[in-house]
């Protein structure tokens, strides 16, 4: 479903408009108990959580705890009031301390990570930067970001490249069968591939530092979207030994809308032409590729206070989390008559996000009768071989919440 239709789909139950609920309850890290029980009702507490309905459809953006959006809100007004002195005189070093922060909390050296505004720029911008020659080849799947797609056969039209897609099995027997999807696809003329490092309908983790492998050893540069990776789950940049990575903040790491990073191996980074041109055409380091203007520096500023929280909680702790709440309502209804999960089960393949289907419904009319008569928010999918809605919940998200889904999806199956 493209964003023009999930608008219209939002429109037919009057979500649209803005009713803002009580605050959340008090909270603070010094007062959390982690020993106790009920520690993720605990930290639930430091979210104003809308009433309205069940908010399953994280994975598109988390909405900020309380904690977070002050800080945030602080962060605007002290630019507000330093206005002009800021901009100029220490916008840049701040930003250069939040990647800093970032590339730490991914495994990455600093000289190879700047803050961008989203997944799409980071991607969009080694793609059309990239050295292309008429007759070249890139390699994707029918299952990545549509966007990202789009962008490859943009740059089809501009340098006359070849674009080959291939399907990722949603249920693979082995990490081989994955890679070994690729490599078929791979030829003496492909010089890029773009792989999800999570399929983001379907959550799917992919063998990532298997597929690179095979691809640097056939001469081949590996792009990896991570547009859902980041504070999702824990992983190493330089163990997955990509080329091109590219993630959005507002998602899984709970960072205001506007902030994604972009990470080049070093010796990459030549390579790339920028896609918007910096002061200094000269410029050697990482920096070359993102000039983008003035943009709003609060959300650069608040992406440390983001990496904090997540700390706190602890990246393996929340990754967990994550995993157990998606595998507590899809293990439930897996193998229930009617009902499809196009998520793998095994741990390693997954963790939070989720695709699920009752087969007598199209996605569209799924993802309506879950609002309309359960309250429950989701996102259809319908496309790349994948029927279902995403289920994306966040550490918020409790086990009667899903419990909710689990019997609504059930009812739907028998009714």
């Amino acid at each position: 479903m493209n964003k023009r239709s999930f608008l219209k789909y939002l429109a037919a139950f009057g979500i649209g408009g803005t009713v803002f609920p009580a605050k959340s309850k008090a909270f603070s890290f010094e007062k959390l108990n982690w020993e106790s029980a009920d520690i993720w009702e605990q930290i639930r507490a430091g979210y104003r959580i809308k009433q309205d309905y069940l908010n399953f459809e994280n994975g598109y953006y988390c909405f900020l705890p309380e904690e977070i959006l002050e800080k945030y809100i602080g962060h605007i007004r002290e630019v507000n009031y330093q206005a002009s002195f800021y901009m100029r005189g220490v916008q840049v070093a701040n930003k250069a301390k939040s990647a800093a922060a970032l590339a730490e909390l991914v495994g990455a050296d600093p000289e190879e990570l700047v803050l961008t505004r989203n997944t799409t720029e980071s991607l969009d911008l080694i793609i059309s930067g990239f050295p292309w020659t008429p007759g070249d080849e890139a390699v994707f799947s029918n299952q990545d970001y549509g966007s990202m797609q789009s962008m490859f056969e943009l740059a089809s039209k501009r340098w006359g490249i070849k674009t080959v897609k291939v399907d990722i099995p949603m249920h693979p027997q082995s990490d081989e069968e994955i890679v070994e999807v690729y490599r078929k696809a791979i030829s003496p003329k492909t010089k890029l591939i773009m792989v999800p490092h999570i399929v983001n309908i379907t959550g799917h983790i992919l063998p990532v530092r298997k597929i690179a492998d095979m691809a640097h050893s056939l001469g081949v540069d590996v792009m990896l979207d991570g547009a859902h990776a980041v504070g999702h789950f824990t992983f190493n940049m330089h163990e997955l030994d990509c080329d091109y990575y590219g993630s959005s903040l507002h998602k899984w790491l709970s960072v205001p809308l506007g902030a994604g990073l972009l990470y080049v191996k070093k010796d990459k980074i030549s390579k790339i032409q920028p896609l918007l041109a910096p002061f200094d055409l000269g410029l050697k380091t990482i920096g070359y590729l993102n000039h983008i203007g003035t943009h709003p520096a609060a959300t650069d500023l608040t992406v440390l206070d983001s990496i904090a929280f997540q700390n706190r909680i602890g990246s393996k702790r929340k990754e967990e989390r994550l995993r157990f709440i998606q595998k507590y309502w899809s293990d439930q209804v897996r193998n229930y008559p009617g009902i499809k999960v196009n998520t793998p089960i095994e741990p390693e393949r997954c963790c939070g996000i989720g695709n699920v289907w009752v087969e007598k419904y199209t996605p569209a009319d799924m993802g309506k009768v879950l609002m309309e008569k359960y309250k429950i928010f989701t996102a259809p999918i319908d496309g790349a071989g994948v029927k279902g809605v995403r289920v994306s919940p966040n550490i918020y998200t409790s086990t009667a919440d899903c419990d909710q889904l689990v019997k609504a999806l059930k009812e739907m199956a028998d009714s």
